[in-house]
């Protein structure tokens, strides 16, 4: 509900939103990352801006699946967008479920500038998300507390800086003094009604044409790049490849869709700066006093 409930807001309060979703950065990843049908509209700080409702969004369809974006990537963009929101008088909504993309700006994550090694890259990612996982759990128990063991491009990235570092991926994410004045609102919803929106999305996106949208990105780009092996493409290029049902597919797309909420709330959670909201009048209650201060 965060995309619904940010627009609503930022009409109230003359926002502009700047995505924070990992997955909704690559183009042509439309229905299985369930983007809001948007209308491009030119560049700003070289990133494409999307009308979403009336509403300016950043920071969607930046990149192609085949192309390497990292967390140090998306804070440089992403700060430069938010600085000129501010300096046309506009307020930035910040907006979006992946909690590293999130921290690095809310707390100015100093993240490590290790360059891609090809091939060590390559060797990693001939391995399974679970090998990975484990690897990563030897050299760097801590950051598997938190990480996202479906997402192969994550996990490669950590091993990745971790072994040409020579130190854990975990310690070398340091705070920095703060960019901006922060508000915090998290969405409170009871356990069975997240599990029956996740249950009707998925519905919906087999509905609207997720296997045709998986099939044109598995003929164009394959289904071994790294965006293709996060939940929803990975079971979907399963089926397509004959090696489950679509009713199998359908299943385990539910079931990972609701592990990786569980992790994106143990994460959020751990933050005592959240305010954490039911109704669209508590979080108008939070900004305008957060405006007047």
């Amino acid at each position: 509900g965060k995309t619904a409930f940010s627009i609503g807001l930022a009409k109230k309060f003359g926002g502009e939103v700047v995505s924070a979703d990992s997955r909704q950065i690559y183009r042509g990843m439309d229905i299985g990352t369930a983007k809001a049908v948007a209308e491009p509209r030119g560049t700003v700080r070289g990133t494409t801006q999307n009308i979403i409702q009336g509403i300016p969004h950043y920071m969607i369809d930046i990149v192609d699946p085949d192309e390497n974006f990292t967390v140090q990537d998306f804070k440089k963009v992403a700060v430069n967008i938010i600085k000129d929101v501010q300096n046309r008088g506009k307020l930035p909504f910040l907006v979006g479920g992946t909690g590293l993309y999130i921290s690095a700006i809310v707390d100015n994550l100093e993240i490590p500038e290790i360059p891609a090694n090809k091939v060590l890259r390559d060797k990693l990612e001939k391995k399974s998300n679970e090998e990975l996982f484990q690897d990563l759990k030897r050299v760097d128990p801590q950051i598997t507390e938190t990480i996202d063991r479906n997402n192969k491009r994550r996990l490669v990235r950590a091993l990745e800086v971790t072994i040409l570092s020579g130190r854990p991926f975990s310690s070398q994410r340091n705070k920095g003094k703060p960019l901006f004045d922060v508000l915090q609102i998290g969405l409170d919803v009871s356990r069975s009604e997240l599990w029956q929106r996740i249950d009707e999305r998925t519905e919906e996106q087999i509905d609207t044409g997720l296997e045709d949208e998986i099939r044109s990105l598995k003929n164009q780009y394959g289904c071994d790049i790294a965006p293709m092996k996060g939940f929803v493409y990975k079971e979907m290029c399963e089926y397509l490849e004959g090696k489950i049902s679509l009713k199998e597919a359908i299943k385990q797309i539910k079931s990972q869709n609701k592990k990786y909420a569980r992790r994106q709330l143990t994460w959020f959670k751990r933050d005592p700066r959240i305010h954490w909201i039911s109704q669209n009048r508590q979080a108008e209650k939070l900004i305008k006093q957060f405006l007047k201060n």
